[in-house]
């Protein structure tokens, strides 16, 4: 670290990852895991206030995130890298879950910091991610020794194209539970206080979500973001879906600490049928497009997009007969293989590569399972904190 009159700074790097972007640390920059690392990371992004006005976060889920990379800590990885989110207002930073976004940056960091060499036309990066302790492998574009940004993928959500990178999350199965559909079970029946019961779909693909049909919930499943987080109502029954899916997963012991003891996990999934709408932006989607129309809910808002690991975990679920995402995809029944799922998101559409058909009642396995992401380093410098944040008085 650099000491500057009464600052610190730590090295640190901006990157896109997918449709998120966040702060990239080499862990050698940053003090050991605890109290005090957490501090740095807390002022860095500006943890208590929504706009993040004094860090470095971007006032969104989606731009409040972080990543440390350093040396494998797995015999069979090339690299760790933990995953954090420091969500606005809240005063904390949380490092229970992965990021499918963000973990699409951490090969090509890895590589242009000089963690794992260049060798291409396509560099193979094995990544431990230590929030769930399993693996993940990135398929980085490379020339010249360094991670390459152009080409001609695009994804929705992030303006114009890039170089492709394929991560597969085949070995992400049971990430916190141990257990691809954790109960065993293609559905659950979930009972809230009010005597209302929802049938829903616990998968632990990736992470954990809890997948319930939109109809249940007097939706159609194409709201966008902003129609979603203004329904105090349904943001209610949500985050009683939760916490109670929570405890079924073995999150927490009681559903009542949910929101303290795992605040990001399980990921809220809305599902629907296909069906035709205009993006966030005003983009027709056609049913023809998109398989089933999803709509994810995490720290209590929707997310702008897809979460990659809520992709991940959708492609797998609707790969599982008689589950809530089976019920609302279109055509896994009359692919003997499925090949690729696509996600109706609320800016556009996402492909999942997926191949497998799976019982809920045997452990889940695939051919095939992963996304393609893009990625780009914004900007190299040295992210300044007060002397303060590391020793408090």
């Amino acid at each position: 670290m650099q000491v500057m009159g009464e600052q610190v700074g730590v090295p640190c790097t901006v990157l896109r990852g997918g449709t998120s972007k966040g702060l990239y640390f080499n862990a050698a920059d940053l003090p050991p895991p605890g109290t005090r690392r957490d501090r740095l990371l807390m002022a860095l992004l500006g943890a208590h206030d929504l706009l993040q006005i004094d860090g470095l976060g971007g006032s969104r889920l989606v731009t409040a995130k972080l990543a440390i990379v350093g040396p494998p800590t797995h015999p069979e990885a090339d690299v760790d890298y933990t995953y954090g989110i420091v969500p606005p207002g809240e005063g904390r930073v949380v490092f229970t879950s992965n990021c499918g976004n963000i973990s699409a940056g951490v090969g090509p960091f890895a590589i242009d910091a000089g963690l794992v060499p260049a060798e291409g036309p396509v560099a193979r990066v094995r990544i431990h991610n230590t929030n769930t302790g399993k693996l993940l492998v990135a398929h980085v574009p490379v020339a010249d020794g360094h991670a390459r940004v152009r080409g001609d993928f695009a994804i929705p959500g992030v303006p114009g194209t890039g170089a492709r990178i394929f991560m597969d999350y085949r070995a992400t199965i049971g990430a916190k539970t141990g257990r691809g559909m954790p109960t065993g079970h293609a559905r659950d029946e979930i009972a809230l206080d009010d005597g209302r019961r929802f049938e829903v779909s616990l998968c632990d693909v990736g992470n954990p979500c809890v997948f319930v049909a939109a109809d249940s919930l007097g939706l159609a499943g194409t709201e966008l973001p902003n129609a979603i987080d203004a329904d105090a109502a349904l943001l209610s029954t949500l985050k009683a879906l939760r916490a109670r899916a929570a405890a079924l997963l073995g999150l927490c012991a009681d559903w009542h600490e949910a929101d303290s003891v795992s605040p990001a996990l399980p990921l809220v999934v809305i599902v629907a049928p296909p069906t035709a709408y205009a993006d966030a932006q005003g983009r027709a989607v056609t049913a023809a497009q998109v398989d089933l129309c999803a709509r994810l809910v995490f720290y209590g808002r929707c997310h702008e997009s897809m979460a990659g690991t809520g992709a991940i975990c959708t492609a797998a679920c609707a790969s599982v007969e008689g589950s809530v995402v089976h019920a609302a995809a279109r055509g896994i029944d009359a692919r003997v293989v499925p090949d690729s799922l696509h996600i109706g998101h609320p800016l556009g559409a996402m492909r999942v590569d997926v191949q497998g058909r799976c019982e809920a009642s045997r452990p889940l396995a695939f051919e095939a399972l992963g996304f393609a992401r893009t990625a780009r380093r914004l900007m190299d410098g040295t992210a300044w904190v007060p002397r303060s944040v590391l020793d408090p008085a």
